[in-house]
């Protein structure tokens, strides 16, 4: 609790941007005190919760804000990047917010897919994901191997964002306004207004002029990603209910993560969507799921159906029921100029369903951790 005299924290606001990872927002945080401190374009990801930089990108200096430990991480992705790296304890600068002694892995042993056009990751959801393994000694500058760490002693590492609110400088909880799953190519795509965006760290509902109306607000239901119920799943007017039953090492059937670009979806939903749509729509859509790009001519947006995912409300609350439509899970002028893409990708099993980007990008999206296990608020974006 703040005293009387406390000032409440406050909340940072940010530019971000697809252009770096073709797809994920990226935003700007410093990290690093004097002349070692750098400035760098991290993923911003509600679907881990690590802080990683590349070690190509950021040489820590020990010293004065920055401090060796005895834990190394190593970090494995549904895309099937990964890292491994030293844990230290580090000043991160985020808008006008500083924290110091936040825990940042520098990744020295990454997959090339890892960071791609990015520095580094900022993970933004729950502790319970932020693995990292303690060893006898320090584990920077000495470096690790990545089958040496994981003989450590597991153990897990306070997340940015929580490490800020530990401070008192900022509330666990965030917000997005994007508008693009994949860059729209055009003549400069770096100053496209859909390829931008707005991040808002220690807030959401102040930022009036980024949405309008109520609020619809899902339940979160287990504290490791933004962990949710997919109670439905609607094709146009037709609705079918979906299994609760989550996959092997899921806590629920389905998560909310801006750190993917699309809708991934079980083998059930994805035929119960293809057996909806005439011949030639699932032929489209199939081509497109199996990596050929789509000639924007060739879709007629008007005529597909709108796609509905009810997720469980909060106890005492209504179910919400969030409309993506053929605008936002396909993607025109997207990989080239005039082709398009579905981002919509298919998953091996059902019960791990990943709402991504197709589905925020209609929405302003508020993921607040402050309560219990946690909310995920959406509105009507202005």
């Amino acid at each position: 609790m703040f005293g009387e005299e406390s000032i409440m924290p406050s909340y940072v606001r940010i530019p971000i941007t697809n252009i770096n990872m073709d797809g994920d927002y990226t935003g700007v945080v410093t990290v690093g005190v004097g002349e070692s401190a750098k400035s760098l374009n991290l993923i911003l990801d509600t679907g881990s919760s690590a802080l990683a930089v590349s070690d190509k990108k950021y040489s820590p200096v020990l010293g004065t804000g920055t401090a060796a430990t005895n834990l190394g991480q190593v970090e494995s992705y549904g895309d099937g990047s990964s890292f491994a790296g030293a844990v230290l304890r580090d000043t991160v600068q985020i808008g006008d917010v500083t924290g110091t002694n936040v825990p940042l892995a520098v990744a020295y042993d990454a997959t090339d897919s890892m960071f791609r056009g990015a520095d580094g990751i900022l993970g933004l959801a729950y502790q319970g994901l932020d693995d990292a393994f303690l060893l006898p000694g320090v584990t920077w500058p000495e470096k690790y191997t990545p089958s040496q760490i994981e003989h450590g002693k597991r153990t897990t590492v306070v997340p940015c964002l929580m490490q800020l609110a530990n401070e008192g400088l900022l509330l666990e909880k965030m917000a997005f306004r994007t508008r693009r799953s994949f860059v729209r190519v055009g003549p400069t795509p770096g100053t496209d207004p859909l390829n931008e965006g707005t991040f808002i760290l220690g807030g959401g509902e102040e930022a009036t002029d980024l949405y309008t109306g109520t609020f619809q607000t899902a339940a979160v239901l287990a504290d490791d990603w933004y962990s949710t119920n997919l109670v439905s799943v609607g094709i146009g007017d037709q609705q079918f209910p979906v299994s609760s039953r989550p996959q092997a090492g899921m806590p629920t059937n389905s998560i909310v993560d801006s750190g993917t670009n699309t809708l991934v979806l079980g083998p059930t939903i994805i035929n119960r969507i293809l057996s909806v749509l005439p011949t030639a729509q699932q032929e489209l859509l199939k081509r497109s799921m199996g990596g050929t790009l789509i000639p924007n001519t060739d879709l007629d947006l008007s005529k597909w159906p709108t796609l509905s995912f009810t997720l469980q409300g909060i106890s005492g609350g209504h179910d919400v029921t969030l409309q993506v439509p053929p605008e936002n899970y396909w993607q025109l002028d997207a990989g080239q100029a005039g082709q398009a893409i579905a981002a919509i990708s298919p998953a091996q099993a059902d019960g791990g369903a990943i709402l991504g980007l197709p589905l925020m990008n209609g929405y302003y999206t508020i993921f607040d951790g402050t309560a219990g296990l946690g909310v995920i608020k959406f509105a009507t974006p202005k």
